[in-house]
């Protein structure tokens, strides 16, 4: 069900403000009505695995040879290069199907009650049933994946969704549910509101819905599970992902491959390197391997082939990184390169060096292409560093010491630890199971 309205949202382009289309302002009403049609099929007869499955292949099926039509879409709305939204369609698509895989794949755990007396002559089971209606908000970075990264397991376990995407990038959501419609998928089970973010908490509290499954801003996830302490509440937050580097890594492997995990899409990714501690031995001479590759970066239109780094979502947030880099260097930290507001919502890509813990390039998520780097003279120094963060998702050490691989492995107090990988490789998570509650089945002669 896609809600329709008078009255809308447009979707402009971040590089140079055209408009890509408008789609409904829905209100709390709206809301409410797309809940409660997802209740109703809740309640509902259950669609069985191999229905759930089908369904999810043949929208691989039908997403796969439009790949090309979805990353023009990304493109457009999100501004993201070409080559980067590509990669973000094909990820979609593996998305769907391993979640197709898991669908069938659902096992029941037998309990052995006969351990006890009075279990005697009976047979029990656990039996994965849908945890309810599935309330999915969703970012603006990933308009396509980080939307399958949620419906798709949420179909996969029998779960009706009320999605949510963000306001500025609408239109490729509202494509993904158009091939759920294509592939089969009965009415009322994916149910898409197109509303601005402040209607957002009404889905996270409205008694309808089970569980809440947000990406985004560490204060917003927070507020919505502080608001909603009775659901199930899956949360995807952000980073200043730290990267430490000792003088027995690669240094010039971590150079290159931070030069893309830091400028990747402007940095607009919550695993985007952010923060850099190099051994002071080796400090310098990774500095100017790392300038020398961000400083060919090509920076320009999204839809150009070579653009690799493009505009910021908006304006707003493109004068909010510059001025925070303005800010640190005030402060006493020195731009080796970029750090410029341009026109198109652009920052050139900036790496700073004298970058301390209490600037705000350091301890807050700048969700830019910015890289702050800082010397450090002992390893246990740098894993402290890095832990000196509110923030949690993935962090790496780049060393050819296993020792000190897996003490980073044990300190580091994220959710990932890579080693010699940058923070933004990640790997698909079967979350179906979290959208299912185990319920006990026990037969008697």
């Amino acid at each position: 069900m896609v809600a329709t309205l008078t009255s809308g949202i447009e979707v402009r382009s971040p590089w140079d403000g055209r408009l890509l289309g408008s789609v409904p302002a829905c209100t709390v009403r709206q809301v409410d009505q797309a809940v409660s049609v997802a209740l109703d099929r809740h309640r509902g007869p259950l669609l069985p695995a191999h229905h759930r499955a089908a369904i999810l292949d043949r929208v691989a099926d039908l997403l796969t040879p439009r790949s090309e039509e979805f990353a023009a879409s990304i493109s457009a709305e999100a501004g993201k290069p070409l080559s980067d939204a590509r990669a973000e369609a094909t990820r979609a698509v593996e998305t769907v199907r391993l979640s197709a895989a898991v669908a069938r794949t659902l096992a029941r755990d037998v309990l052995p009650l006969d351990a006890g007396a009075a279990g005697e002559g009976r047979i029990g089971f656990e039996r994965r049933v849908p945890v309810g209606v599935v309330g999915a908000i969703t970012p603006f970075n990933f308009p396509l994946d980080l939307v399958c990264h949620k419906v798709a397991p949420a179909v996969a376990a029998g779960c009706p969704v009320v999605l949510k995407p963000s306001p500025a990038t609408p239109l490729t959501a509202l494509g993904l549910a158009g091939l759920f419609e294509e592939a089969g998928m009965p009415p009322g089970w994916l149910n898409v509101i197109t509303c601005t973010d402040d209607v957002a908490p009404e889905l996270a509290t409205h008694p309808g819905v089970a569980m809440i499954t947000f990406t985004g801003s560490r204060e917003v996830g927070h507020g919505l599970r502080s608001a909603a302490p009775a659901k199930r509440v899956v949360l995807e937050l952000g980073n200043n992902a730290p990267v430490i580097v000792e003088p027995d890594g690669d240094r010039r492997a971590a150079a290159a491959k931070v030069a893309v995990a830091g400028f990747a899409y402007s940095g607009q990714t919550c695993t985007s390197v952010q923060r850099l501690f190099v051994h002071r031995s080796v400090h310098d001479d990774f500095v100017d391997d790392l300038v020398g590759h961000v400083s060919r970066l090509k920076v320009g239109d999204p839809a150009d082939e070579g653009t690799e780094v493009s505009s910021l979502i908006n304006a707003a947030a493109a004068e909010r990184v510059a001025g925070w880099v303005a800010e640190a260097l005030a402060d006493g930290a020195v731009a080796r390169c970029g750090g410029h507001l341009e026109e198109h919502s652009v920052v050139t890509p900036c790496v700073l060096t004298g970058v301390t813990p209490d600037m705000r390039v350091s301890h807050s998520e700048i969700f830019g292409p910015v890289v702050g780097v800082q010397a450090y003279d002992d390893f246990d120094e740098a894993l402290a560093l890095a832990n000196d963060t509110r923030y949690g998702l993935q962090a790496c050490v780049f060393t050819a010491d296993l020792g000190k691989a897996l003490l980073a492995a044990e300190v580091l107090d994220f959710g990932g630890v890579l080693v010699n990988q940058v923070p933004t490789w990640d790997s698909w998570r079967p979350v179906v199971p979290d959208m299912m509650e185990r319920r006990q089945v026990v037969l008697s002669a």
